[in-house]
């Protein structure tokens, strides 16, 4: 995947008096267990797929903009960041802005190792600067910059078995993590496990095994319950209570919610039937939601739930574009990851959802009103920028717009995770 991923220019726009949109998405890098190690940052100068020389220039100098403005922590979650870099980058000034805690220099397949280009890296990697080489493949001219290098990516589904083996042989005393990218599915996965990877690159975490003719889970069910008492409009307070303390987890993932800086409520809860009257119908549904979300992701990586969080965030946000209802919209982006948490098809888990039957067949990826916003930040988290426009295009949204609240969604989810452990 990182083989074209590119940082990302504006995109041109008269109407827009920002001076162009902004193009980000980001895909993480997991470790054997699942749990979210780095991301890498996933940039476009527009809607096209390749570049000339001249857009990788203009690129490089983009994605450093790009992370001052809107602070390459809160991008990253605080974790390692990898920014793909070309030769001016790395031999000019401008990666010297970055954070060197945070920032991992990606220096692409096509760069040259002039002298001055490893000369540069060498000055980079001692002021604490990470470097990583992707898409590698053997050649003696690379040997210094193996020497310097903290990651070795190797695009998994793009190299035979062999090319890997030779690849691990010749710097297997080099000390750099081995990431494996483009690990498309479990058996991608178990093989490159199999051959010596540490850390892993692509989409098999969030497209599980679907095992035939499972069955959703009782308790599932009994949450989904719970949601169905939620949407009540007021809450009844003495049917909603007794469902939720009857799930003594979700009860304790509701408390600690509820009791959490990020909620603002300044006096401590000690009930859920106080927790409803102090925090109100609207934003106990939000809590109530979220604990019952993380009950449903529990035993699968806990990316699945951080990226479940973004996107409800993000559709809450922009439904008032659409004009569309911000808590349905909230709901379809939190459920629309339900069967990489359940490992059962959305067709088997959506009519089981208390929603109107327009949220559900959305769920389903029909073509509806309802689905826009999630249609569009699926396209945006898989970097089909040519999808994305074209939804913006035809509902008349602002894309700069959309990307903002990709970028408060993603901070907010950070906030939740940080604050609640979820």
């Amino acid at each position: 995947m990182t083989s074209q991923v590119l940082p990302a220019s504006t995109h041109g726009d008269s109407d827009d008096r920002t001076g162009g949109l902004r193009y980000l998405a980001r895909q993480p890098i997991l470790n054997s267990r699942g749990q979210v190690q780095a991301y890498e940052l996933l940039f476009r100068s527009g809607l096209e797929n390749s570049f000339s020389g001249g857009d990788l220039e203009v690129a490089s100098h983009t994605i450093v903009d790009d992370a001052v403005i809107f602070g390459l922590e809160d991008l990253s979650d605080g974790l390692p960041a990898f920014i793909n870099c070309t030769t001016e980058l790395l031999t000019g000034e401008l990666a010297g802005i970055l954070p060197p805690q945070l920032t991992v220099l990606e220096i692409l397949e096509n760069v040259e190792p002039t002298p001055a280009l490893i000369a540069a890296c060498r000055k980079l990697e001692a002021q604490g600067y990470r470097i990583a080489l992707d898409d590698f493949l053997w050649d003696e001219k690379f040997a210094p910059l193996v020497e310097l290098a903290s990651y070795i990516k190797v695009d998994f589904l793009g190299s035979t078995p062999e090319e890997r083996r030779q690849i691990l042989r010749q710097v297997h005393d080099c000390g750099a993590q081995l990431v494996a990218e483009k690990v498309e599915t479990a058996d991608n996965y178990r093989q490159a496990v199999k051959e010596g990877f540490s850390l892993f690159q692509g989409y098999y975490f969030c497209r599980p095994i679907m095992i035939e003719k499972r069955t959703i889970p009782s308790n599932t069910l009994f949450h989904f319950e719970i949601v169905r008492e939620l949407l009540h409009d007021p809450l009844d307070i003495h049917r909603l209570v007794p469902l939720v303390k009857s799930d003594a987890s979700l009860t304790y993932r509701l408390m600690r919610l509820v009791n959490s800086a990020g909620f603002g409520i300044r006096d401590e809860v000690r009930s859920i039937q106080s927790a409803v009257v102090i925090a109100g119908d609207d934003a106990f549904r939000r809590l109530a939601t979220l604990a019952i979300t993380s009950e449903l992701n529990a035993g699968q990586p806990a990316e699945i739930l951080h990226m479940a969080l973004i996107r409800a965030r993000f559709c809450e946000l922009a439904a008032p574009l659409c004009h569309l209802n911000p808590t349905e919209q909230f709901l379809l982006g939190l459920f629309s990851l339900l069967p990489a948490m359940l490992q059962v098809p959305m067709d088997q888990v959506a009519p089981m959802l208390p929603l109107r039957v327009q949220i559900r067949d959305s769920l389903r990826g029909l073509d509806l009103p309802e689905h826009h916003l999630l249609a569009w930040l699926e396209a945006h988290e898989l970097g089909d920028w040519a999808t994305s426009e074209a939804i913006t295009l035809r509902d008349c949204i602002s894309g700069e717009k959309l990307f903002r609240f990709y970028a408060e969604a993603v901070r907010w989810s950070a906030s939740v995770i940080r604050s609640n452990n979820v």
